[in-house]
């Protein structure tokens, strides 16, 4: 069995309710910059920041307003971390136009030394795209298109061309160009339509929280489609996993966290490499920024050496 790989979604930069730890609050800079460096350190593969522009009050109380953003969050960590890859997860690329984020990406690719992984997803707030007047009822043709547009703005090409029905553009240059020659691009979302754009435009598939037991069907979908298409290309294909807690944890955890031994920990995380999954996303559970770190190296130590 091929290596599985890892990485995080990171803390403090996104907080909605449904994940965020009560110490997340508090933190800032600093508690970000040491944990992107706990994971460049134990062997991660990638750390990864969310996309949101503004969350309306309806939503505020369950999503929060923290929302870092992910140009700027991963640049600032690309400067403090030396090999990990960064991953946008995901950008809602729909809300920019393509060339405004291609020089974004390009520019945080050449800074990193070419790190980025661009995870991009369709997006489901109504009220950030009637803000930034992009149509909500078309985000999905909408992402469709700039992913196509992306692909050739973030080419090897100063002069990059697309011709498409919502946007054009040619004769226009961009430096610095990517220092990969091929920035890979992860698709997000578990609907059908999303799984269906990983399968014939992505370089990756990241799945949004489904549980084990959905995972071979999509993964067959998948498989399915990009035959279909004729698409040869290896697909990466991702999980999130429950949360984890690596030894006996002295505090309630939850009782969808696994935890305990670091060999039966990765017994259990192997299964998703049965099924047929690439790289598993983690999330600890932790009470504040040491308890996270000394998690993460945990991991790295005697968790991650027994996934392959």
């Amino acid at each position: 069995m091929a290596r599985l790989a890892y990485g995080i979604q990171l803390p403090v930069q996104s907080q909605s309710t449904i994940y965020a730890e009560p110490w997340e609050a508090a933190a800032g800079p600093d508690d970000l910059a040491e944990v992107a460096r706990a994971a460049d350190r134990g062997g991660f593969d990638y750390i990864a920041c969310c996309d949101h522009v503004a969350i309306p009050r309806r939503l505020a109380e369950a999503m929060s307003t923290t929302w870092y953003d992910p140009v700027a969050t991963l640049s600032y960590l690309a400067g403090v971390t030396e090999r990990v890859r960064l991953l946008s997860h995901v950008a809602i690329i729909g809300l920019r136009h393509p060339l405004l984020s291609a020089k974004q990406y390009a520019t945080l690719d050449r800074l990193s030394g070419g790190r980025l992984i661009l995870g991009v997803g369709a997006g489901h707030v109504q009220e950030e795209f009637e803000i930034l007047g992009v149509d909500f009822e078309r985000r999905g043709a909408v992402l469709d298109e700039s992913i196509d547009a992306l692909k050739a703005a973030l080419g090897p090409d100063e002069f990059p061309v697309h011709k498409g029905e919502l946007y054009a553009f040619e004769g226009l240059g961009q430096l610095p160009r990517p220092a990969q020659t091929r920035v890979p691009v992860w698709v997000g979302g578990s609907s059908a339509p999303a799984v269906r754009r990983a399968a014939l435009k992505g370089d990756g598939w990241l799945p949004q929280g489904d549980p084990r037991r959905r995972l071979p069907e999509k993964i067959a979908t998948l498989k399915r489609l990009r035959a279909e298409a004729g698409i040869e290309a290896p697909l990466t294909i991702g999980a999130i996993t429950e949360p984890l807690y690596v030894g006996a944890p002295s505090w309630d955890v939850g009782r969808r966290t696994v935890s305990g031994d670091p060999a039966a920990i990765a017994e259990s995380l192997r299964a998703y490499a049965a099924m047929g999954v690439h790289q598993i996303q983690v999330r600890f559970r932790s009470r504040g920024r040491a308890e996270l770190v000394d998690q993460i190296a945990a991991f790295a130590a005697d968790v991650a050496p027994r996934l392959s």
